[in-house]
């Protein structure tokens, strides 16, 4: 495909969310958010996928615990891992399970210890710009289009009843979960992918891209093709037994193969000892479907959410 013109924007946001004012710092028992009773600053980031999830949590938690200060900024999965096990951040936010090659030792060299907890779950959706009309392509197709050395520049390449127009292609930055997530799934193998397309962290700014552009194709978090489905065309994926299409139903229920998964929250242990981040992850985890429905992200089911409380504890 020919290359197209880069676009810039900014692929770090933070949304700053509150003011600290006086209040009691004694009543650290509210896990659930109901105190209103704790106070004092926590600090959030990585994926964009979560990043709305986290978003409206903090927003319901401010509610109910208006002395607390909370950030949330959007770097990436890895990006937030890194700040994460430099101690700089308090919960770091995942669409994929922390990587045991790199992360892991990285976070064990600072003495930053942690929990997993599966806060919600997300599909990868796959999207065109509105002018390119196509319901629905296989995992198969898919791999032609995004694998290394890949020189498809038309749908009409890996089937020739679909359109022939050249393709503009956006995806997620390597710093995020999702690029490491899709890769893994659809080309065999994580980072592997063509390199001749255009990356961001932000989804927002993928959404732009495609809409903007009438060759336009990405992939990225189910949430955002959700927000903006008036905007884009979301496309059916094909896994081997049918086009389905993502939505809460499908993506919990695990029938959108394969590019369903969970994500998640990294709380450190040391931060866990402050009572604002325990209340806070307490709050997130008996508020989990609400907070998912706010956020247009789907609910985790029960089930796995149970596992987090346990693994949370007292």
């Amino acid at each position: 495909m020919t290359s197209k013109k880069w676009l810039i924007f900014p692929i770090f946001a933070v949304l700053a969310l509150g003011v600290v004012a006086c209040g009691d710092d004694d009543d650290d028992e509210g896990g659930g958010g109901s105190g209103g009773g704790v106070s004092g600053e926590i600090a959030i980031d990585g994926s964009s996928t979560v990043f709305p999830f986290a978003q409206a949590a903090a927003e319901q938690f401010q509610t109910e615990n208006p002395d607390v200060r909370i950030t949330v900024g959007q770097s990436g999965t890895g990006g937030g891992f890194e700040k994460f096990c430099a101690g700089e951040t308090d919960i770091s936010n995942a669409s994929r399970p922390i990587d045991a090659e790199e992360e892991v030792p990285l976070c064990e060299q600072d003495g930053v210890a942690y929990k997993e907890l599966q806060v919600a779950s997300d599909g990868i959706a796959v999207v065109t710009n509105p002018s390119l009309e196509v319901d629905c392509l296989t995992t198969d197709q898919l791999k032609q289009i995004w694998e290394p050395g890949s020189k498809v520049s038309s749908l009409a390449d890996v089937d020739s009843s679909l359109p022939d127009a050249e393709l503009s292609l956006y995806g997620p930055g390597t710093d995020s979960g999702t690029f490491d997530f899709f890769t893994e799934t659809i080309n065999g193998e994580e980072g592997a992918t063509r390199k001749d397309y255009q990356p961001s962290e932000d989804d927002n700014v993928l959404v732009q891209g495609v809409e903007g552009d009438e060759g336009g194709l990405a992939y990225f978090g189910h949430s955002y093709a959700e927000q903006n489905k008036d905007r884009l065309n979301v496309i059916e994926i094909d896994g081997g037994s049918g086009c389905v299409e993502p939505t809460t139903e499908t993506i919990q229920s695990g029938e959108y193969e394969p590019l369903a998964r969970p994500i998640f929250m990294y709380p450190a242990d040391e931060a866990l000892q402050k009572p604002e981040v325990k209340a806070f992850m307490d709050f997130v985890l008996e508020n989990s479907t609400s907070i998912a429905e706010a956020a247009q992200i789907v609910p985790a089911p029960q089930g796995a959410i149970d596992k987090s409380v346990s693994t949370l504890g007292g």
